[in-house]
């Protein structure tokens, strides 16, 4: 007999249950719409409770009651701000904590184009973590390795979505001076299952699957107009997102998960360390430190922010921001996604019919 911890349209997949159970009597499960979700085993479960424990939408943390401080910065570099999805900062933040003998934690492909949460040491590493995936990483035992390696003294930088973030901090359930958080303004998370019917769909137009794929390609239109890049054996295929259809399910908040349309982790007060995102609208805002390679909005949270900010900011061009700007332009910092009214029947209809007739009826 199997149960849920919590009521899926409020789990967030974070998977801190799974982490934390002693007895490994969650099971995860993939429901009718792609998502994993947990599920307890009952003939394994010992009743301990810390999976509702340590669910952080459960038992919300307290949240962060420091000052905020915000900016508009682009790295430098611009070779590196071409690779990266906005302003090329997450490799400044995860080039700082390698150089100290620390471990990056963050989302990359993996060889079947899915998303996994994997970890690195080496700074020539970073460009399978760097921009953006329209997609929910798979976590699995990502949580159990952060405090492995914070209990044998190494400096970690955990990067992800608010809800991941949240997630790790309610397993940990207690403070590390060695753990840097660094988390994203997220619109939310498409499905794997749309994901895996897109790649099918981008095969039989082209004879073979991709082999990568760059959600945010800004080397021909600009990151204003981004394009998404798709890799084949013999050829490339670059296509505007606002034609493609995976991008524009997403962007129509058509399969997202249900909990990104009731996000608990919706805030201004982020317990994350720094929250990183593109400065939509910076043109309006500072046309000075505009241009089409990509700006980024950095929000510096706690006094572990601020170290990692004051070492990196020399390689930044930097200009200070308000947060009422961020909010205006990007109201997903403290907004949940507006619900489709399609998302139902949108799943109900993946399972009986072709990726075209979806494409047809939807968008």
């Amino acid at each position: 007999m199997k149960s849920n911890i919590i009521q899926e349209n409020l789990c967030t997949g974070c998977m801190a249950c799974n982490n934390i159970c002693p007895k490994k009597a969650i099971n995860i499960e993939t429901g009718k719409d792609g998502f994993s979700y947990p599920k307890i085993d009952k003939s394994k479960c010992i009743n301990c409770g810390l999976c509702k424990k340590v669910c952080p939408v459960l038992n919300n943390l307290k949240n962060n009651k420091n000052k905020i401080e915000v900016y508009s910065c682009k790295n430098k570099n611009d070779k590196i701000r071409m690779k990266s999805s906005s302003g090329g900062v997450f490799t400044l933040i995860a080039e700082y904590i390698i150089k100290q003998n620390g471990i990056v934690f963050g989302a990359k492909f993996n060889k079947k184009l899915e998303v996994i949460h994997d970890y690195t040491d080496n700074i020539d590493k970073l460009e399978e973590f760097r921009g953006s995936k329209y997609l929910q990483s798979k976590i699995e035992n990502t949580y159990t390795n952060v405090k492995k390696f914070l209990i044998d003294g190494k400096k970690v930088l955990f990067t992800g979505t608010p809800c991941q973030v949240e997630g790790l901090l309610s397993f940990l359930n207690q403070d590390y001076d060695n753990l840097y958080t660094q988390d994203i303004i997220c619109h939310g998370v498409p499905s794997p299952k749309v994901w895996k019917k897109h790649l099918e769909y981008k095969k039989e137009q082209n004879s073979e699957y991709p082999i990568h794929v760059n959600f945010r390609y800004k080397d021909i239109l600009g990151w204003n107009n981004y394009q998404i890049k798709y890799i084949y054996s013999n050829h490339t295929e670059q296509v505007h997102h606002n034609e493609d259809p995976y991008m524009k399910f997403f962007l129509n908040n058509i399969v997202l998960r249900k909990s990104c349309y009731n996000c608990k982790f919706k805030s201004l007060a982020r317990n994350s360390d720094i929250t990183i995102a593109d400065f939509w609208g910076i043109e309006k805002i500072d046309p000075k430190i505009y241009d089409e390679k990509g700006i980024s909005a950095i929000l510096v949270n706690s006094r572990k922010g601020r170290e990692i900010f004051e070492n990196i900011k020399q390689n930044l061009n930097i200009s200070y921001a308000k947060i009422e700007d961020i909010i205006k332009y990007n109201s997903c910092i403290n907004q949940s996604t507006k619900y489709n009214s399609s998302r139902e029947k949108f799943f109900c209809d993946l399972e009986k019919n072709s990726y075209e007739k979806l494409i047809q009826k939807y968008l």
